[in-house]
C-alpha cells in the first residue's frame, strides 16, 4: 500500500513540476531534466512516466483541460439565470487572477509548441472545440430562439475575445488587467444581447 501511495505522490509532484515549469518558462523551459529537478526526483523517474518532451507537453495541456473543464462543470451545475451562468463560465476562462494567469501561460505555451506539431495541434483543436461547444450550449439556454448559426457565431466571438485577451495579458498584464478584462467581457455580452 505504501508503494502505491509513494507512486501517487511522485506522480503528483511530477505533474505539479510540469505545470509550474510550463507556466513560468513556457515550452522551452519544459525539459525532462528541469521537471526532475523541480519535482525532486531522478530524470529516470520522469522518463518512466513521460518518454519525451511531447509527452510532457501533452500532460500540461491535459491538466489544463481537466482543471478548466471541472471548474466550468461546477459553475454550470450551480444553476442560476442562464445569462449569469454564461458570464461566470466566460469570466472563469479569463486571466483575472494569478491562477488563471498561470493557465493562460500554459495555454499559450502549448499553442506555441503545437504550431509545428500536428499531434499537439490536434489535441489543442479538440480542447478548443469542446470549449466552443460549451459556450454555444450556454448561449442556447440564454437565447433558445436563436438559430444554431447565430449561436455558433456568438460563441466564436466570445471565445476569441477571451482567448485573445488571455494571450495579450501574458505579455502585457497592465493593459489587460482583470478589471479591464471583465469590463470588456461585459461590453461584449451586452453588444451580443446575452445579458439576460
Amino acid at each position: 500500500m505504501a508503494r502505491t501511495a509513494d507512486r501517487a505522490e511522485q506522480g503528483e509532484r511530477i505533474s505539479a513540476a510540469v505545470w509550474r515549469l510550463m507556466a513560468e518558462s513556457g515550452p522551452q523551459g519544459l525539459t525532462l531534466r528541469a521537471v526532475a529537478a523541480a519535482a525532486g526526483c531522478t530524470t529516470g523517474l520522469v522518463l518512466h512516466r513521460f518518454p519525451d518532451k511531447r509527452a510532457l507537453l501533452r500532460h500540461a495541456r491535459d491538466l489544463l483541460h481537466q482543471r478548466t473543464g471541472a471548474a466550468m462543470d461546477e459553475l454550470t451545475a450551480g444553476g442560476g439565470p442562464p445569462a449569469a451562468v454564461l458570464r461566470a463560465v466566460l469570466r472563469h476562462a479569463a486571466s483575472v487572477d494569478p491562477a488563471k494567469q498561470q493557465e493562460a501561460r500554459v495555454w499559450l505555451g502549448y499553442l506555441a509548441a503545437a504550431l509545428g506539431d500536428d499531434e499537439l495541434a490536434e489535441r489543442h483543436r479538440a480542447a478548443n472545440q469542446s470549449f466552443l461547444r460549451r459556450i454555444e450550449r450556454l448561449i442556447a439556454q440564454v437565447r433558445p430562439q436563436w438559430t444554431r448559426a447565430r449561436r455558433a457565431t456568438a460563441a466564436l466571438t466570445l471565445v476569441s475575445l477571451i482567448e485573445g485577451m488571455n494571450t495579450l495579458a501574458t505579455a502585457d498584464p497592465a493593459t489587460y488587467r482583470p478589471t479591464r478584462q471583465t469590463a470588456v467581457l461585459d461590453t461584449a455580452l451586452a453588444a451580443l444581447d446575452l445579458t439576460g
